[in-house]
């Protein structure tokens, strides 16, 4: 599958896939911009706002019935992170014309209703309608506030806000509760000019169309996009690694603790670091499941994310608390093994094989396939699924271990019950 990329206007990108094999095809609208606390609440709250009607269809109820008359087309919001950017905008899903009845074409209509939720919301008196923002706002503020429920998604986020607290990265891709309860109408539609005019919009298209109607369609959806002075992507900073390593608690009303530890890396080699991380604790046969979960059956879960753009690499786990030291102790045991070349030859070929499954079913998935790529836009690279894939195969165990290497424990966060007193830092 080729992937061309096309500028279509200043600070306007477009990533295109032609790809006969989906009945569904994919059109993406993302705008990037730096990361920054004092703005990622607006940005976030921003596609709830606009998804709520535009100057043509004021209304949810007029937008539905819209994308109803396009055979079911959806437009979903999204917020997302990559890298120290925050990206918001919208993926649309629809029939290829291929399937569609009679020969009509769904492509033109479906990104101009794209464009128009952009570049045309519905507004009143030069500002967002007042109950759409509140309503979303509320939406928003408790999405922010609930994300405390899931004690384990809540954990790792706790630790990459102590980890990288100093950093764009620390900074939550929904912003605060605090920020968000400061937004109005008004503004709100502020910071929605200045996104506008200064944000790269990267768009992404998968399907069968040609890549000349393709860019037509998109031209004409966007051609009164104002374009200023452009804020061009962060291009994310190494992590600055703590002096010492950070140990944090925090007591809540939980049953079970969640130990999260976040690692630093010296080495740029991703495609080594990321089959070192696969056989760490990345997949079902790796060292932290069959060791720490199976063998010494120290914890509910073990399991490790490598993030690429910062070099980190995070466990998360879910323990008994009395348990705390000796999962702990385990868990830099593993680390250490792999380091040394402990590696047997099975584990090697499980975590090459996980990954080249992995990377064919994104090939075979048109959100993970869009997902891809805006975070190749985000962060200034041309890489391709194919290539990366023929990257992985390239690494050698020696250049798997030199990248395992630079690992070094950086900050441990954990979570615990109030009534279980005290826990001494390893």
């Amino acid at each position: 599958m080729e992937m061309i990329r096309r500028r279509l206007l200043p600070g306007v990108c477009l990533t295109y896939l032609q790809e006969h094999k989906f009945k569904t095809n994919v059109l993406s609208a993302q705008l990037i911009v730096p990361l920054n606390k004092k703005t990622a609440s607006a940005n976030a709250l921003l596609p709830a706002v606009l998804r709520r009607g535009t100057a043509r269809y004021p209304d949810m109820q007029a937008l539905s019935a819209a994308l109803d008359r396009l055979y079911g087309a959806r437009i979903d919001c999204t917020v997302r992170k990559k890298g120290e950017n925050q990206c918001v905008g919208f993926v649309a899903s629809f029939i290829d014309d291929r399937i569609v009845p009679g020969g009509e074409k769904l492509l033109e209509p479906v990104a101009e209703l794209l464009g128009d939720l952009i570049c045309n919301p519905a507004t009143r008196s030069g500002r967002f309608i007042p109950e759409y923002v509140r309503g979303e706002r509320v939406n928003l503020v408790d999405q922010i506030r609930g994300q405390v429920n899931d004690k384990r998604t809540y954990a790792s986020l706790r630790l990459m806000q102590e980890m990288c607290g100093a950093e764009p990265y620390g900074v939550s891709r929904l912003g605060s509760a605090q920020e968000a309860e400061k937004l109005g109408p008004k503004k709100l539609y502020g910071q929605y000019t200045t996104l506008l005019a200064s944000a790269r919009l990267e768009l992404f298209y998968c399907g069968s169309a040609e890549l000349h109607r393709i860019e037509q369609a998109l031209l004409s959806a966007f051609s009164t996009l104002p374009r200023a002075e452009l804020v061009e992507a962060a291009q994310t900073l190494p992590h600055v690694p703590a002096e010492k390593p950070r140990y944090v608690t925090e007591e809540m009303d939980v049953t079970q603790g969640k130990l999260a530890i976040g690692f630093s890396s010296t080495s740029p080699d991703y495609p080594a670091l990321l089959l070192f991380n696969m056989i760490y604790g990345g997949s079902a046969n790796s060292k932290l499941f069959l060791h720490v979960r199976e063998k010494e059956s120290l914890c509910y879960y073990a399991a490790s994310v490598l993030h690429r753009q910062k070099n980190l690499i995070t466990v998360s786990s879910g323990i008994e608390v009395q348990n705390y030291h000796r999962a702990f102790d385990e868990i830099m045991a593993q680390l250490a093994a792999a380091q040394r070349g402990e590696i047997a030859d099975w584990e090697e070929a499980g975590a090459r094989g996980t990954m080249r499954h992995a990377l064919r079913a994104m090939g075979d998935s048109l959100g993970q396939m869009e997902d891809f790529y805006l975070g190749q836009a985000a962060a200034g690279t041309a890489e391709t699924i194919e290539s990366l894939s023929a990257e992985l195969d390239a690494v050698t165990r020696e250049r798997m271990l030199a990248a395992g290497g630079g690992i070094a424990l950086d900050t441990v966060y954990f979570l615990k019950n109030q009534e279980s007193g005290e826990v001494e830092a390893p």
